[in-house]
């Protein structure tokens, strides 16, 4: 017996207006993947991956110059205070900044795998069957045939000469073409992918590291032999590729007329490379660095002056004898640096010094004009104290920590200062010792690194500029001839907004249908239609 269930009004009332019901934990994990291998969500990490760059470029970084890092923080302390846990100065290898890269590869790895499945797909489709009224498109042109078959032959040859892949019926022919505009935007797509794991893999297995050498000095590629090092997790320091350098000379020219007086206008470092039992002379200039056989490349970064500096303690012994560098602080290559003589007896010294390659002392102070070595002196302030215990804790060489020290004073009470000329020296009041400027010689900031993904970075990021010009100026298009009859209907359909020609390629395959030229679309012709869009197309194909 049948009947009719009637719904009950209170009920219904307590009803809510929507049901839902909670996700699963497989039904959760599946929307978080579709979202993260989203495009919309690859570009906005790649976007994050960008902006979290910029801070590696504003604020001085540990692997690149920890001294640079140590003297930000000592300048602004409280500023140093907030960035050092945010990771400003190791941008590179913070988590936050690993987090986004990690994302971004997942990220373009899921959206590029299921697109190529697509377009595999897609390729190996025919080009769509022919609509029902194609007059109906924007672009279309009609006329009368004598001969359908013969039409239709002409209209795929004329298609096939123009690279599109042809579909024909007994109704006509349709086209398309464009394919490889897709075909460019996996590439370009999987050319990032390439380039980020070309980027992992000098980030894993590369290093890049500083010394400074002064001319007639040795570099040998020890981890001991670094002033700065920075390496992958898996690189071995213990067991670096074996190589010296001899840097036999520097040599430097400045500009000496009025136009662009003292800009650079020569870096030539002549060295001798002994590596793997062999031994050859090179000559490093700027950008043609020394490569070594095994990968490595040793570039010249930077140079200045040293100070050949010899200091006698108060017992008559030499306590420091040797080059001491000088660190430029201007363009004329005004520097400065430290003489650091703890084993002087009774008493040990240390010295604030001032090189100046061409020096000028007038009412603003002694300064540099040229950078060139013209008239070079230096210019000290000596300290000392009583000799201090060695507890290992390691010191900069460039900096003078003046604990347990106090100034030494001159005849005439006032703090002691010394003006040197090369071959110069002087006598330190008190019976301290006495201290000479010998001379001066050159320095060289050498760089030794090794990026064993560089190549495949650079072919991923070829290729990947490839594929988006691809992508940017291939049109994607399709055409259409229908003949019902002796009535031909020959019509076209851009895929991209920004493309233009498809009114001349209509016309000529207008003309090669109907066997001569023809007009643009005359009164009854345009009756015929009303615009078909392209995202109409589909809903048009199918009646």
């Amino acid at each position: 017996m049948g009947g009719v269930v009637r719904d009950d009004p209170v009920s219904r009332e307590d009803r809510p207006a929507t049901e839902t019901r909670a996700m699963s934990t497989r039904e959760f994990l599946r929307w978080c993947w579709t979202q993260l291998t989203s495009m919309r969500t690859a570009l906005a990490l790649l976007f994050l991956v960008a902006l979290g760059s910029v801070p590696g470029s504003m604020f001085p970084q540990y692997n690149i110059s920890p001294v640079e890092v140590q003297l930000y923080k000592n300048d602004n302390p409280e500023l140093a205070a907030v960035l050092e846990p945010l990771g400003m100065f190791s941008v590179y290898t913070s988590p936050w900044f690993s987090a986004l890269y990690l994302l971004l590869f997942i990220s373009l790895i899921g959206c590029i795998l299921p697109r190529i499945g697509v377009y595999a797909r897609n390729v190996a489709k025919p080009p769509p069957r022919l609509p029902a009224r194609p007059e109906r498109l924007a672009e279309h042109r009609s006329g009368t045939v004598d001969d359908a078959p013969a039409a239709i032959a002409r209209a795929d040859s004329w298609l096939r000469a123009k690279r599109y892949r042809t579909l024909v019926t007994a109704d006509g022919v349709s086209a398309e073409r464009g394919y490889s505009r897709e075909a460019g935007n996996l590439v370009f797509h999987s050319g990032l992918v390439v380039l980020l794991v070309g980027l992992a893999w000098s980030s894993l297995l590369g290093f890049h590291g500083s010394a400074v050498v002064v001319e007639g000095n040795s570099f040998s590629n020890s981890i001991t032999q670094y002033d700065e090092f920075s390496a992958g997790g898996l690189v071995d320091t213990d067991h670096l590729t074996p190589f010296t350098v001899d840097v036999n000379s520097f040599v430097a020219e400045f500009e000496t007329g009025d136009v662009q007086r003292g800009a650079a206008r020569r870096f030539d470092t002549q060295m001798t490379v002994h590596h793997d039992g062999e031994t050859w002379d090179q000559l490093i200039q700027v950008n043609h660095p020394l490569t070594l056989p095994t990968g490595e490349q040793v570039n010249v970064m930077g140079h200045g002056y040293a100070a050949h500096i010899t200091v006698t303690d108060g017992n008559g012994d030499v306590a420091f004898a040797g080059p001491v560098v000088f660190l430029p602080q201007d363009g004329n290559f005004s520097s400065i640096g430290v003489v650091k003589v703890p084993d002087a007896r009774p008493q040990r010294l240390a010295f604030e010094a001032f090189f100046f390659p061409t020096a000028v002392l007038d009412e603003t102070g002694p300064h540099s004009v040229f950078p060139d070595a013209l008239n070079p002196e230096v210019f000290m302030n000596a300290w000392s104290g009583d000799p201090a215990v060695e507890d290992g804790v390691p010191e900069s060489i460039y900096v003078l920590d003046t604990a347990g020290l106090a100034p030494i004073e001159g005849d005439n009470g006032e703090v002691l200062r010394m003006r040197l000329v090369p071959g110069s020296g002087m006598e330190l009041p008190d019976g301290l010792g006495s201290i000479t400027f010998e001379g001066w010689s050159r320095w060289v900031k050498l760089q030794v690194s090794i990026t064993p993904g560089n190549a495949l970075t650079l072919v991923s990021l070829a290729v990947a500029v490839a594929g988006l010009c691809v992508s940017l100026f291939v049109r994607p298009r399709r055409l259409f001839v229908r003949i019902t009859g002796d009535r031909a209907a020959v019509a076209g359909l851009d895929r991209t907004d920004a493309a233009s020609g498809l009114d001349d390629e209509v016309t000529g395959l207008a003309e090669a249908v109907l066997g001569g030229p023809i007009t643009q679309p005359t009164t009854e012709q345009a009756e015929w239609g009303g615009g078909l869009s392209a995202a109409s197309l589909q809903e048009e194909e199918l009646k």
